[in-house]
């Protein structure tokens, strides 16, 4: 904590008070602000809470207006171009990139953890056939808890490390599982002697009817994506799983809570929401009819998978996986595909227009995503699915860093009241 601080004098009241200024290593510094209702006897208001720091971390670091995304301090440009997903995940937990020994140790930790329980297995059967997988991934990761209830002591060191690999371990299995039931075909098992994408891809799409090779393209641009997928701050997902884990409730219904969160087509669900508008778009010819839209306050219309929240810049992720994209449209042979042609053609048009680069609206991650998830057959509603594996590790992160704070305490947002002030009752009758 800095030894700066702000003076804030109270016009009525005459009080004036010292707040303190907190910094970390990078980045915007805070007001600690926790004592000015005791101090004031006033609360601060932050609709969305888009200004205010819920918690300190030393997991990821986001500077929006540079586009620079940090894990534990590491570039993730460099982490996808050097890295694998579980060399990155044990970075994210471990705050460390790990040696040759702890890797190996690591990796063959979460291949031991990929099955699931034979009983969990039959959990999937009682879900309508056209259940969305994200309902599914919900239910069966609260159940969790119910299945390893021995290991769900919060304040133990040995339990946490063991929720967080066990989560990262069978969350694909979980994902493949729910879509396997979705299209009425027979559940694969893990495979232990393929890589972690590999093997997720070979329980999505093989058949005990006949032999499937996982294209090693396809499961190195997943890899890819879901290292650019582990975490990102304090986003709604993640913050609602430390929201839930401030209750001292089990990790899996923290984590549940999460994939709820992630569901929303404001969050995960923007990659979906990206081929639904293309989908509505239809044809090349029509890209400068629905770019006019975009441009139009009045019209309900909205481009999808441009801009985003925080990055006021290119999102850095989307530069790393535009390349990807590219590069597996090319590979698969169909980048004149319509519906490429046509999200192409989208992309150049935007790029080139003012009006998009001046309020620098530029393709982000869910653009691109999307396209490739499309392009390896995976089914729309699996899209927010395949961001939940990934972030998985990002969310147990935070769930066992926030464990570790001396300063956690359960959350209790305020709030202005707006409603009727204190009246009596009336009676039915008189009413």
């Amino acid at each position: 904590m800095s030894k700066k601080a702000f003076t804030l004098t109270n016009p009525e009241s005459g009080v004036t008070s010292e707040l303190p200024v907190v910094e970390g290593t990078v980045g915007t510094p805070a007001v600690d602000v926790s004592r000015i209702n005791a101090e004031h006897g006033v609360f601060t208001y932050d609709p969305a809470f888009t200004a205010t720091c819920s918690t300190q971390s030393d997991i990821t670091y986001i500077d929006g207006a540079e586009g620079i995304l940090l894990y534990r301090g590491y570039p993730v440009d460099q982490l996808a171009e050097n890295s694998s997903f579980l060399e990155v995940a044990y970075l994210v937990l471990y705050g460390e990139l790990p040696t040759t020994p702890q890797l190996d140790e690591f990796v063959g930790a979460i291949t031991q953890h990929t099955m699931l329980n034979e009983s969990l297995s039959k959990f999937f059967d009682g879900f309508h056939y056209d259940a969305h997988p994200m309902a599914m991934m919900t239910g069966i990761v609260g159940s969790l808890s119910a299945f390893y209830h021995d290991t769900t002591d919060i304040r133990d060191d040995g339990h946490r490390e063991i929720f967080a690999r066990r989560m990262i371990a069978k969350m694909p299995t979980i994902a493949a599982a729910a879509y396997k039931h979705s299209v009425g075909q027979p559940k694969m098992y893990p495979r232990n002697d393929l890589d972690y994408t590999s093997n997720f891809l070979h329980m999505l799409f093989a058949v005990p009817a006949e032999t499937y090779e996982v294209d090693p393209i396809a499961a190195k641009a997943l890899d890819v994506l879901f290292i650019l997928h582990a975490d990102h701050e304090q986003n709604a997902s993640t913050s609602t799983v430390r929201m839930a884990g401030s209750t001292g409730t089990n990790p899996y219904a923290a984590i549940a809570s999460g994939i709820a969160a992630l569901w929303g087509p404001a969050h995960g669900g923007a990659n979906e929401a990206v081929l639904n508008m293309l989908g509505e778009i239809g044809d090349i010819s029509q890209v400068p009819r629905y770019l006019e839209k975009a441009k139009d306050k009045d019209d309900p219309f909205r481009l999808m998978g441009f801009g985003h929240r925080v990055y006021k810049n290119f999102d850095p992720r989307a530069t790393i996986i535009r390349g990807y994209c590219h590069e597996v449209l090319q590979h698969l042979g169909i980048e004149n595909h319509p519906l490429f042609e046509l999200a192409m053609e989208l992309e150049r048009i935007a790029l080139e227009d003012d009006y998009f680069k001046e309020r620098k609206l530029y393709p982000n991650v869910d653009f691109y995503s999307g396209i490739i998830y499309q392009a390896l057959g995976i089914p729309i509603n699996m899209f927010t699915s395949m961001f939940a594996i990934a972030r998985t590790v990002g969310w147990a992160a935070h769930w066992c860093e926030m464990q570790n704070d001396p300063a956690m305490r359960i959350a209790r947002p305020r709030q202005i009241y707006t409603g009727s002030p204190k009246r009596s009752y009336t009676p039915i009758d008189q009413r």
